[in-house]
């Protein structure tokens, strides 16, 4: 056998499909043909498919790169999307909520417990009559 420029091509996960695949077997099955009988002209020939291989694999990653790319594009503007749509909902209703209803979720949210769903609970602000509270003390002693 005769010297050929340090040639490791360690390749570990990609995935080849169709004609790539078989370009590649080919390629290699030519470049074990080459070794087998080979001449001076044939190490120039060898380079050169070892060169194509390469192309190849290189093409490959970066076409499976770009449109991994560009998937993940997609669902970052999706979640970019979502993000400001729940911050929207959040504001309104921080601003919907009663003071009472915030302090409950804050203390809720401090104690690491998920708030409770409020099924009767008014859905608009507190109405005056549920602001005013009867007195509890006297201003005299009483007979």
């Amino acid at each position: 056998m005769f010297p050929l420029r340090d040639v490791s091509m360690r390749v570990q996960g990609i995935q080849l499909q169709g004609h790539e695949e078989m370009a590649v077997k080919l390629l290699f099955w030519e470049l074990e043909q080459h070794l087998k009988s080979s001449s001076g002209a044939s190490v120039v020939a060898i380079d050169n498919k070892i060169e194509q291989a390469m192309d190849l694999v290189k093409s490959h990653l970066m076409y499976a790169v770009r449109e991994e790319v560009e998937v993940l594009k997609e669902q970052i503007k999706t979640l970019i999307e979502q993000n400001s749509q729940l911050e929207q909902e959040n504001t309104l209703l921080k601003k919907l909520a009663s003071p009472e209803q915030m302090a409950q979720f804050q203390a809720k949210v401090q104690t690491g417990s998920p708030p409770a769903p409020q099924t009767d609970a008014p859905t608009g602000p507190p109405s005056a009559a549920g602001l005013i509270q009867p007195a509890t003390h006297s201003s005299g002693p009483s007979a």
